[in-house]
């Protein structure tokens, strides 16, 4: 086993300044997005989203972003899965774009939203048509007895779906998160990480404030 206490890079990059950061949250996302995809990071629009249940108990697990703008960021899944039943009863979440080759992440918290009929449909089309007979197929986060129940259920469904894209079924839709915070980390030489974060302030009608964060 490596010695985990030893196991360390220093962070020598980049640094992040409030006197180079974008004007709103979504523009600097902007920018370090192009960045990442630029640099062909691999799946650059993963990220971690993490839910609770209505104990309180937490959970995790990696999605691919299918969208964001100012309002928030979006992705979809099966409304019946695990994240969409903790969802239903604690409608936040937290996520994190873990960018390790550019040595950044981006962390985002709030209340989560679905999407409607419309925006969901924009979602699902695109998929390939094996996507969306899996998705279809599979009742997200339940227990089966095997990998060969699983096939043998889209392969049914195959059969007894005309060629063509599968329509999307009721129970898979997206989420929006729609921000409260968000922090740009950019890391820093002998851990001296740059933090920067945008907040909303209700006080002041919804706008936003900068606030830099100790590493």
């Amino acid at each position: 086993m490596p010695d985990l206490s030893r196991m360390r890079n220093d962070y020598t990059l980049g640094q992040l300044s409030e006197a180079d950061l974008a004007p709103t949250w979504v523009e600097q996302f902007d920018r370090w997005f192009a960045e990442v995809v630029a640099a062909e990071v691999p799946e650059p629009n993963a990220v971690v989203v993490a839910t609770a249940d209505a104990d309180g108990a937490p959970d995790a697990r990696i999605v691919l972003m299918k969208g964001y703008d100012a309002d928030g960021i979006v992705f979809g899944t099966s409304y019946a899965s695990t994240k969409g039943a903790q969802l239903a009863v604690n409608p936040r979440a937290a996520l994190v774009f873990p960018w390790h080759p550019l040595q950044r992440q981006v962390r985002v918290a709030g209340r989560v939203e679905r999407i409607g009929s419309t925006a969901s449909d924009l979602l699902w089309d695109p998929r390939p048509r094996g996507a969306q007979l899996a998705a279809a197929a599979s009742i997200q986060s339940t227990v089966v007895e095997s990998r060969d129940e699983l096939l043998e259920r889209v392969r049914r469904l195959d059969e007894q779906t005309p060629e063509g894209p599968v329509p999307r079924p009721a129970a898979w839709g997206g989420y929006r998160v729609v921000p409260e915070r968000v922090e740009f980390w950019q890391g820093g030489a002998d851990r001296l990480h740059d933090r920067i974060r945008f907040v909303r302030d209700e006080a002041e009608g919804g706008g936003w404030i900068v606030q830099r964060l100790a590493p």
